[in-house]
């Protein structure tokens, strides 16, 4: 077995804690729109048409790999489309985000829920299948945490504060309860069948969690972030990442997951030292700063790896997804300054 395959890779080891010859990077939406060749096919196939046609989904994923150097590959999907065989009518509209045409606004709402049926989404195990057998370095799976889905369901869309979302919670917690426990067993299947297709790795995607107090996460949302954790195939290292959720970051710990994602709102050592022993982290570079000149791309990208002082569990990423308007050169030119100043002598 070669160094570059993926049971031997740094993204793996620095997922379980092992040591590594220099810290490994992935960097969320590392495939889109500040690419012009996935800018040149998104003008000739909606967004929809694009993840469910696996040769071009699975085209995309590689093709930022290949592009960046990067330590592992993130398969090409959305976290919303595990939604579309509950029957709520998820649509991407240009310029708008996407749009649930039914939403979630009651217990009666969420008993009309159809049945998720995993077998719905064969072309995102297909996808990772393909990308799989293209690829040396690992492909992550990944899905939508069960209060990012929820919010979605129950918002419509996209929200500027989630207050709707925030008030089902606190107005009608049992329907909310109910929700969760609906929601959980299908992620995990999804989850679930993209490491059956060759998925190395599993990211859950909170990204609007942070929008609840500490408290409230810890009642309404760990629990079943444990449980969903807890359903998924044993010894794929789990990614558990959230955004806007500095003050909840043990209580992110207590929910499980082999690594935990920081978000740029944190400092990185002093993030880690709040999580203790036991635990990898992924993170947490601005992506703000990749719009920025090289010289303070290298800068920051040093802090940060200074921050981690080079102890074993570290995956360098953007504290979130790169932003559209970044030039591709600085992303190459953080992966590049990351491979160079952590290299181990």
């Amino acid at each position: 077995m070669s160094a570059d395959t993926p049971m031997e890779s740094p993204f793996l080891a620095a997922c379980r804690r092992q040591s590594v010859p220099y810290t490994p990077v992935w960097l969320m939406r590392q495939a889109g729109r500040y690419q012009p060749e996935y800018r040149a096919l998104r003008a000739r196939l909606g967004f929809l048409e694009l993840c469910r046609s696996p040769e071009t989904a699975a085209e995309v994923t590689v093709m930022a790999v290949e592009q960046l150097g990067v330590d592992a590959a993130i398969v090409f999907a959305d976290i919303l489309l595990m939604l579309e065989p509950l029957g709520v009518g998820l649509a991407f509209e240009r310029g708008d985000g996407p749009v649930i045409q039914r939403p979630v606004r009651s217990g009666r709402d969420i008993d009309r829920l159809a049945p998720f049926d995993p077998r719905a989404l064969d072309h995102v195990y297909e996808t990772v299948r393909r990308a799989v057998r293209a690829l040396a370095v690992p492909v992550i799976g990944f899905a939508g945490a069960p209060f990012t889905l929820a919010s979605y369901l129950i918002e419509g869309g996209s929200s500027h504060d989630w207050a709707r979302t925030r008030g089902f919670l606190y107005a009608d917690p049992g329907a909310w309860a109910g929700l969760m426990e609906r929601l959980v067993p299908a992620i995990a299947a999804y989850l679930n069948a993209q490491i059956d297709a060759g998925a190395a790795a599993v990211q859950l995607f909170d990204s609007w969690v942070g929008c609840v107090p500490p408290a409230a996460y810890r009642t309404h949302v760990l629990p079943h972030v444990r449980s969903l954790i807890g359903a998924l195939r044993p010894g794929i290292p789990v990614i558990h990442f959230g955004t806007g959720t500095a003050g909840m970051l043990e209580a992110m710990r207590a929910a499980g997951g082999d690594v935990i994602g920081l978000d740029w709102r944190v400092d990185l050592d002093a993030a880690w030292a709040r999580l203790g022993e036991g635990v990898a982290v992924m993170g947490n570079l601005d992506p703000a700063v990749l719009l920025g000149p090289i010289a303070e791309i290298r800068r920051q990208a040093a802090n940060i790896l200074d921050q981690a002082g080079g102890r074993p569990g570290h995956i360098f990423n953007l504290g979130h997804g790169i932003l559209p308007q970044t030039p591709v050169a600085h992303v190459r030119a953080l992966v590049d300054a990351v491979h160079e100043l952590s290299a181990r002598s």
